[in-house]
């Protein structure tokens, strides 16, 4: 008798590996799938008309697209479980999710509508595939979390603070360097010219998303020592904060040496770049020197 691979194994040359488990009904998978889309299709209208075109909120697509590229790499490893429903807590998890969903719907909160589609969906996995199918699929569900828009009220609390500090130091580096910029709160001011320090430049949105990169890097990189992986994302929130400093900083040294078409055109876009590039450099400089603590082997695939 032939014997069928481990699920995980890499199939024979040549065989083609299932995408969906052996003896599935396509039939209701088909119609879950419409009854899903039938939910939240209006939802992401919604956010790519009002939420994803702003500052803060850009990188959701991002997040979205990730996302579902970290559940296609598990299709298999889906398809080879075997099913072992765990109904206990699937459904309760499902109708929280669905009373979540009419909460945000109705009452127009799109926190709840966003973060219920997470709910569904790991309720989902357990009813029909259970605490396994679960385990497999947990990070790209968890990594839906940053494409949840932040509540108002929360974003205006940290804005403030943030701005401040940013436009602080800013100020203060560039003029140890020499240069005439002074500030009132978050208006500095640079020989002729005013800035203001906005709220995309405050770095909440870039802190959430360089947060957001930095676990997909441990993700991608099979970091297995929990200690490690927590200090590393600690450490992503002083980072964040250094670079969008720099972005500050290069805004203003742009519109001092070039003028303030230049600060406030293809450089101002650009700087968004460099904040981003300045981030990755100093996460990954982060992570080395971590490395030289938590000597580990990476978990295989």
């Amino acid at each position: 008798m032939a014997t069928l691979p481990r699920a995980g194994a890499a199939a024979p040359h040549g065989t083609r590996q299932p995408i969906v488990p052996p003896g599935t009904d396509l039939l209701a998978l088909l119609a879950l799938l419409i009854g899903f889309a039938a939910l939240y299709l209006p939802s992401y209208w919604m956010l790519a008309e009002r939420i994803w075109p702003s500052d803060e909120q850009g990188h959701g697509p991002i997040i979205l697209a990730v996302s579902l590229w970290l559940l296609y790499n598990k299709r298999h490893e889906l398809a080879a479980l075997q099913p072992q429903p765990s109904l206990a807590w699937g459904l309760p998890l499902l109708l929280i999710g669905l009373l979540l969903y009419v909460l945000g719907r109705s009452q127009f909160i799109m926190v709840f509508e966003v973060f219920s589609q997470i709910v569904v969906l790991a309720a989902l996995v357990l009813i029909f595939l259970g605490t396994r199918g679960l385990r497999l699929v947990w990070f790209p569900l968890f990594f839906l979390l940053f494409m949840v828009p932040l509540p108002g009220s929360l974003v205006a609390s940290v804005t403030g603070p943030l701005k401040s500090a940013v436009s602080a130091v800013a100020s203060s580096l560039l003029y140890q360097m020499g240069y005439p910029v002074g500030r009132a709160g978050v208006v500095m001011t640079v020989g002729p010219y005013q800035l203001l320090v906005a709220d995309a430049c405050a770095g909440l949105n870039s802190m959430f998303t360089l947060e957001a990169l930095g676990l997909l890097y441990m993700n991608l990189m099979r970091y297995t020592h929990a200690v490690r992986n927590v200090l590393l994302a600690i450490l992503i929130i002083p980072i964040s904060f250094a670079a969008n400093i720099v972005r500050v900083m290069i805004l203003v040294l742009v519109t001092y040496h070039l003028g303030d078409e230049a600060g406030q055109g293809f450089i101002h876009g650009f700087a968004g770049m460099v904040l981003f590039m300045v981030g990755l450099v100093l996460m990954l400089g982060t992570d080395s020197l971590l490395r030289l603590v938590f000597r580990e082997k990476r978990a295989t695939a």
